[in-house]
C-alpha cells in the first residue's frame, strides 16, 4: 500500500570510491524516483564547465616571428611544437593564477614536459614530448601559463598576452570525462527509489573528487540568486560529504602507536579500544570513566593525545567525526 508522504525523501548515503589514478565514483542514494535524473544532469554539465584548471595561453620563440615559422636546429615546426606545448597539463603553484617563465635549452636532446618543471610550475603528465634539437641548437622561449575555465580561443586572448608572443588557444579544463548511471534501489518494500552513480575523470591538475565539489559549490552559488524569494534562503556553501578515508586516516592508527606502558595498553585493550580515533571521540569525563584505568595511565594517555595535537581543547570537525565513526564501526564489525 502506497504510502502518503508531505515531503520527498532525503538521500542518506555518499560513497566515494577510487577507481584508478584520477579516476573515481561518486555514489548517492536513495532519491525518489524522477529525482536523480534531475540532479545528476545539471550536476554533470557543472563538472565539465565549471572545474578550475591551467593552460598555456602564449609562447615567445627566439628566432620564430609565427606560428607557421621554423627554428634552426629544431626538428619540429614551431606549429608543431605549440601542439606538443598545448599537450602538456601545467599546474600553477597554490594562490597563483598566472606566470611567465623563461626556458633556455640546447642540443643536442629531446625535451620533455618534466624538463619544465621548476619552482612555480608542475606538470602531471612529465613524460609528454616537447621537441628534439640538433647538437648545434639553442632553443630559447617565454610560455605564459594561466588559471581559467573552459575553453578560450587565442583571438580572445590577443590583448592579455604580449604582442610579440603567439597567442594559444586555451583549454583549460581538467575534466576528461564525466559520466552518470542512474540505478533502482530497494528501501523497505519500494523498489522504484534511485540512485546515482558519477563516473568522473581527471587530467590530474585536480581529482576528481575536487571537480565534484566544485560542482556543488557551483550550483549551490547559482541558486542562491533565489535568496530572499517567497522566503527561501538557500546556503551558499554546501555541506561537504564524503567518504574519502584520507582525512581520517591518521585516527585510523591503531593504540599500540602511541607507545603506551603495558598497564595503559591493556586497560584500553580490554575495553575494546583498538583505534586512535576512539580515544579522540571521547570526551576527558569518558576516557576517565574506562574501566581499571587508573590516574597515572590517564596521565599518560593524555600526554601522549596532546603530543599527537589531540588535547582536550582539540574538536573534530562534524563531517570528520561522522566519517570516522563510520569507518571505526566497519572495521570493527570486519574484524569480528
Amino acid at each position: 500500500m502506497k504510502k502518503i508522504k508531505i515531503a520527498p525523501s532525503l538521500p542518506e548515503n555518499v560513497e566515494v570510491n577510487e577507481l584508478a589514478e584520477n579516476r573515481s565514483e561518486v555514489i548517492a542514494y536513495p532519491f525518489e524516483s524522477g529525482y536523480a535524473i534531475t540532479l545528476a544532469h545539471p550536476l554533470r554539465r557543472l563538472i565539465l564547465g565549471s572545474s578550475v584548471g591551467y593552460a598555456p595561453i602564449s609562447v615567445k620563440i627566439e628566432g620564430a616571428a609565427h606560428e607557421f615559422d621554423s627554428v634552426r636546429g629544431m626538428h619540429e615546426d614551431v606549429a608543431v611544437f605549440i601542439i606538443n606545448l598545448k599537450n602538456i597539463r601545467f599546474k600553477l603553484q597554490e594562490g597563483v593564477e598566472r606566470a611567465e617563465i623563461n626556458y633556455s635549452f640546447s642540443g643536442p636532446r629531446d625535451i620533455k614536459a618534466s624538463d619544465l618543471v621548476n619552482d612555480e610550475i608542475d606538470v602531471v603528465n612529465p613524460d609528454s614530448f616537447l621537441a628534439t634539437l640538433n647538437e648545434d641548437a639553442v632553443l630559447n622561449f617565454t610560455v605564459v601559463i594561466a588559471k581559467g575555465l573552459g575553453y578560450v580561443q587565442s583571438e580572445d586572448l590577443r590583448e592579455e598576452v604580449d604582442p610579440d608572443a603567439i597567442a594559444l588557444d586555451a583549454f583549460f579544463t581538467p575534466v576528461k570525462k564525466a559520466n552518470y548511471e542512474i540505478v533502482n534501489v530497494l528501501v523497505e518494500d519500494n523498489p522504484n527509489y534511485e540512485k546515482i552513480i558519477f563516473d568522473i575523470e581527471t587530467d590530474g591538475q585536480i581529482s576528481p573528487v575536487d571537480a565534484f565539489t566544485n560542482a556543488l559549490e557551483t550550483m549551490y552559488k547559482q541558486l542562491s540568486v533565489f535568496n530572499g524569494v517567497l522566503d527561501v534562503e538557500i546556503n551558499a556553501t554546501p555541506v561537504k560529504r564524503s567518504n574519502d578515508d584520507s582525512e581520517i586516516k591518521p585516527y585510523l592508527e591503531q593504540i599500540d602507536s602511541l607507545g603506551l606502558s603495558a598497564r595503559s595498553f591493556n586497560s584500553l585493550d580490554r575495553s575494546g579500544i583498538k583505534y586512535v580515533g576512539e580515544l579522540v571521540l571521547m570526551s576527558a569525563n569518558e576516557i576517565k570513566n574506562i574501566k581499571n584505568l587508573g590516574k597515572k595511565s590517564l596521565d599518560e594517555i593524555a600526554e601522549c593525545l596532546d603530543k599527537l595535537g589531540y588535547g582536550e581543547d582539540f574538536e573534530l570537525p562534524e563531517n570528520t567525526r561522522v566519517n570516522l565513526v563510520k569507518k571505526i564501526e566497519q572495521l570493527k564489525e570486519s574484524s569480528e
